[in-house]
Order: structure tokens, then sequence, then C-alpha cells
């Protein structure tokens, strides 16, 4: 690649250098701002990829622009065994499976990625899967379940974790009976705890929460680069109830990370003061690159050994609950938290400079604020956003109304991946505003610097 020459050379550093793993480390860090922000498109790529086939995903950045990230088909291969896998480990056995797919189907990598990886997984395997893909469109998905799923043994609903409870909760009050359907997940894009697994597996009668769900750990950089495992949703399931052991897997966080493992055949994983670099390849290979996630990396045997000196022979509670014939010797990477200041709301990421341009000019406002992505009693996601008023004293709710309908309008401007979302669910409240006094010390304490994101 031209550029990864140039910005290597630039550094002073010559692949000949690296002789071991200790040089390896000496290799120069990539990021998007460092390394993808600095050449041109085609001078990423591998020298003849553009001769070949690829597919192009589309991210929005902090800026609003699109960035592209092209992959060859060894991308969806690679996702693909994951997804066959899965579809063989059901706790319902072989037999004709519905797959609806609920991610979004334009130009993001979620929805077409899984699209081409469970055809292709079906064909290679002699698999009895039959594909719909509604994208977000809810009332699709509920046609594809009232019509087509009771005509198969089970059902695969893909989507956002957000997404997929609220089509959940809106087919059982709509009178659907999910226990006929024999429901699976597979989820993507966030991070979720061990009850909200819960919840969907109790809402929808899933009959197996180690073998009938399935988060993966994705980016359009490079695919479905880890995922969930049965043996890893059964450590992350006894972490959650001992905060010992929790916080030595996890290095002591508060909030509940994505417990996943990988394939070192297909992406290579480093953890560098608590932020995760990967080396993975495709049209346009990346090494030693930053993706913006914090997290660790936990070898196979280290995670066994880890769990023993709190006196859990995981390999044998495998056992116990049936899952001896799952587990995978790869190694483990933890993502709790991304370190790009954005709020994930459905898999879509809020950026405040979205929610600065929404405020400017309002004359009550400071332009201050904080948002978090929350839930409500029913567990629907929303994105909350506490603003800082001029006077102390709150806003009044007609005013704080229409500043919100303000926000969402522009959200609805500058994010394509937000307005498919909003059109496909008009009555759900997506955003609530929540006006604070002038300096009050919860969120605006004077003399600190803002926090946009309240993690």
């Amino acid at each position: 690649m031209p550029a990864y020459a140039d910005f290597l050379k630039r550094r002073h550093f010559k692949p000949s250098m690296v002789k071991n793993e200790v040089d390896w480390l000496k290799i120069p860090l990539t990021d998007k701002k460092s390394y993808l922000n600095q050449y041109q498109l085609r001078q990423l790529f591998w020298p003849k990829a553009l001769a070949g086939c690829l597919v192009y995903t589309a991210t929005s950045g902090s800026t609003g622009l699109p960035s592209y990230f092209p992959r060859t088909s060894r991308l969806d291969w690679q996702y693909s065994l994951i997804l066959e896998n899965f579809l063989k480990q059901s706790s319902r056995g072989p037999g004709p499976t519905l797959i609806i797919i609920g991610f979004g189907m334009g130009v993001w990598i979620g929805g077409l990625i899984t699209y081409q990886a469970f055809e292709m997984a079906a064909r290679r395997a002699k698999l009895p899967v039959s594909i719909i893909t509604p994208g977000i469109n809810k009332e699709e998905i509920f046609k594809a379940l009232a019509k087509l799923s009771p005509l198969y043994k089970q059902t695969v609903l893909v989507g956002y974790p957000p997404f997929v409870k609220n089509i959940v909760d809106e087919a059982l009050a709509r009178g659907l009976n999910l226990k006929k359907h024999n429901l699976c997940f597979l989820l993507a894009a966030e991070a979720f705890t061990e009850n909200f697994r819960d919840y969907l597996v109790k809402k929808a009668a899933v009959k197996n929460r180690f073998l009938d769900t399935l988060n993966i750990y994705g980016s359009a950089d490079l695919g479905a680069m880890a995922f969930e495992t049965p043996l890893s949703i059964l450590i992350r399931t006894f972490a959650a109830k001992d905060q010992n052991l929790f916080k030595e897997i996890f290095s002591g966080i508060n909030k509940t990370p994505t417990l996943v493992q990988y394939n070192p055949d297909f992406i290579h994983f480093e953890s560098l003061d608590g932020n995760l670099v990967l080396t993975g390849d495709s049209a346009l290979p990346l090494v030693r690159y930053a993706l913006g996630d914090h997290g660790g990396v936990i070898g196979f045997a280290d995670m066994l050994k880890l769990l023993k000196k709190h006196g859990l022979d995981i390999i044998k509670a495998a056992k116990k609950s049936g899952l001896a014939k799952t587990i995978k010797k790869f190694p483990f990477v933890y993502v709790y938290e991304r370190a790009d200041f954005s709020a994930s709301l459905y898999g879509i990421n809020i950026f405040p400079e979205y929610i600065k341009e929404a405020l400017l000019g309002q004359p009550l406002l400071t332009g201050r604020f904080t948002m978090s992505a929350k839930f409500d009693s029913r567990q629907n996601q929303y994105l909350e956003i506490n603003v800082e008023t001029r006077k102390k004293e709150n806003l009044k709710k007609a005013r704080l109304n229409k500043i919100e309908k303000t926000v969402i309008e522009k959200l609805r401007k500058v994010s394509s991946e937000f307005r498919e979302l909003s059109n496909h669910m008009p009555g759900r409240r997506l955003v609530l505003l929540k006006s604070w006094p002038l300096e009050h010390p919860l969120y605006f304490r004077p003399g600190l610097k803002q926090k946009w994101i309240q993690k």
C-alpha cells in the first residue's frame, strides 16, 4: 500500500526492523486521524484491490462527512464461519430456519454483510436457511413474524439490542405468541447486560440463553472481528454475580463490557493502556490500528487460570451446562466503551458536534450539555440530553419541547441512520431534553472541562 509505505517512511521505521514480537511492538500505531484521513482512498488499498470485487461501507465521522471502507469477500467468509457455527449450535437442532435481518440495509455494514455471510454459510454447509431483509422497518418485521416465521422450525431475529427488544415488546403487545416462533437472537453494535439478555430470553421464550443468543463485536473497518460464544456468555454470567471476579477480569471498570472471542488466524488484538489495537486484512489492510475502543485481551489459558484463582473451573461448569461441544480455545477480548466520545443510540453514533449545532443560538441556553443513552421503565432506549440554562431556573416545558424538536430535526438532517430509525419509529420518543440551572453541580460544575458524554 503506497499510503502505509509513506506512513512508515515519515516515521523513519523500516519493516525489516521487525524480527520478533518485541520488535512488533515498536511498529508505529495507526488510527483514523494520523493514517486514514491523511491519504487518498486508493493509496490505502492493496495495489490490485480495484481490479477485484469490492463492497463499500460508509460511516459518518464527527464532521458528518462519510468515511468509506472497502472489503473483499474474505471478511464475509470469516463472518460466515461464525454464523454457520451459530446455526449448528442451536438448541433446537437442525431444521428450516428463517433469518430476519433488522440491521439498516443502506450503506452501513451491519445489514449487507450479515445477509451475505448468512447466505454464504447456508450454501457452504447446505443448511435449510431462508432470509428476509426488512432492515429497521418494524412493520415488515412484524409481517414476517406473523406470516413466514410459523413455517419454520426456528427464527433468528437480527438487529441492534435496543431495536430487537422493541420488536419483542411490540410483538407481544400485538398478540403474537413468540413462544411458537422459536426465536434466537443475533445482536451487534453495542454492549448490553446479562439482565438485558435475560429480559429478551424470558419475553421471547428463548430455549437456551447460551446457545440461542449471540453478540458480535464488529466495525466498518474490518467486519465481524470477534463474537460471543456459549463459553464467553457463561463467564460473563458468573462475573455478573461475583464482583471480585468481575473486577479481576475487566480491570475494575464499572460498566458491563462485551466479552467475546476471536480467531487469531483472522485478526490480531492488542491492549495498550486500556486501548484496543488491531491488525487485520481486507482490501484496506490495517496494521496496529487504534479503532477507538477501550478494553483488554486475555489468552484462553490465562482466562482459565484467572477463573480457577477464584475457585471456578469453567470447563467443568460448561460441561455441566451442556456446552462442552461448543468450547472454542480462542483468546478473549473485552470492549467496554468507545473512546471517540459519542453516545450510541440503537447502534447509531451520536456525536456532540450534532447537538452543539442544534443548540447554537438558543438564547436561554449556555450551549453546554451532557448526553447519554438510557432506558425507560419498559427498557426502551432513548437519548437523554441535559442542557444548561443561562439563568438559575429550569425552562418551561413548552420551550424545552420546542428546543427538543430542533435537536431532533438536526439529528435527522446530519445522520441518515437516525433519520431512517425515526421514520420507522414514529411514536417512539428517541430524544429527551432536561434543563438544569446554571452551573448545577451534577453536570455543569464551574471551572471544569465540559463532559459532553455521560457514560
